[in-house]
């Protein structure tokens, strides 16, 4: 990981949602370095949601905790209040949570269950969020500091991935990507609004896959590695800098380089059910 030298986002305030870990956790900590206050969002992990916050606590980051619901309405203008009352404005803002239908308990899931959790807080969330805030965001800019939002995709997500995993993930990334483009017209020129489009990102899923999906994450990427979390963190810290002001309504893959052919002859064994595009 790459040491910063500046503190490009010092005087900032950044919300995360989803940071107990993984990636979320990864973007508050990068944002932080960067000289950023960041509310930290968590729901069903508070022990990792205040990991989180003491790791940014040794780093002398000033932040804070809110636990939200994001799969109810409600919640996410709540969590909305909470975050512009915290320091009076909010300058990035990273719709990162996502429902996680691929570990734990909601594995077994059948797959309408999973297709409206992912709905829920993938789909909806960000949309609910990013028009609220977005509006809050219009209201506070300036010409010289626009604010920004950032929100997560998936690198197949159009192209498309056979098996249930494509047909869950494909069509509620999409959904994310292309809303994404919809509010950054929306909301120009005054806030900017990017994607960030991981690839096979070794997160809670990828530490216990099977060698199938371990090959075929390091095969399709040009890199011939797993993405780490940190990876894309970087991508959405670059995304929130001043120095980036004139990127707007773009979509970043992030995913080593992907390999232009998709041949099932160079991956050995049986395809499961599951595939990564877990936060």
């Amino acid at each position: 990981m790459t040491t910063l030298t500046h503190r490009d986002l010092e005087g900032k305030v950044a919300v995360v949602t989803g940071s107990s870990s993984g990636i979320g956790r990864a973007t508050a900590i990068e944002l932080g370095r960067r000289g950023a206050a960041v509310l930290l969002h968590g729901y069903k992990n508070l022990d990792g949601l205040q990991q989180t916050a003491r790791h940014l606590l040794m780093q002398r980051v000033d932040s804070r905790c809110v636990v939200a619901n994001l799969s109810e309405p409600e919640s996410c203008e709540r969590l909305m209040e909470a975050a512009f009352a915290w320091q009076n404005h909010v300058d990035i803002w990273v719709n990162n949570a996502g429902a996680d239908v691929l570990t734990g308990t909601t594995a077994k899931l059948g797959f309408a269950q999973k297709l409206q959790r992912l709905w829920d807080v993938d789909v909806k969330a960000t949309i609910l969020l990013g028009r609220s805030v977005g509006e809050r965001m219009f209201q506070q800019a300036t010409e010289s500091a626009r604010p920004v939002i950032i929100n997560i995709g998936w690198d197949q997500a159009q192209a498309g991935i056979e098996g249930d995993a494509g047909m869950l993930f494909c069509p509620t990334k999409s959904a994310v990507m292309a809303f994404s483009q919809a509010l950054a017209q929306h909301l120009a020129p005054k806030v900017r609004v990017n994607c960030v489009a991981p690839g096979w990102i070794r997160t809670k899923w990828g530490d216990n896959t099977s060698e199938y999906w371990d090959t075929r994450a390091t095969t399709e990427s040009l890199s011939n590695r797993w993405g780490e979390a940190h990876d894309v963190a970087s991508a959405i810290g670059y995304l929130a800098s001043p120095s980036t002001d004139f990127l707007n309504a773009v979509i970043v893959p992030v995913n080593g380089g992907q390999r232009c052919y998709a041949d099932s002859k160079t991956y050995s064994g049986s395809k499961p059910f599951n595939a990564a595009a877990g936060h």
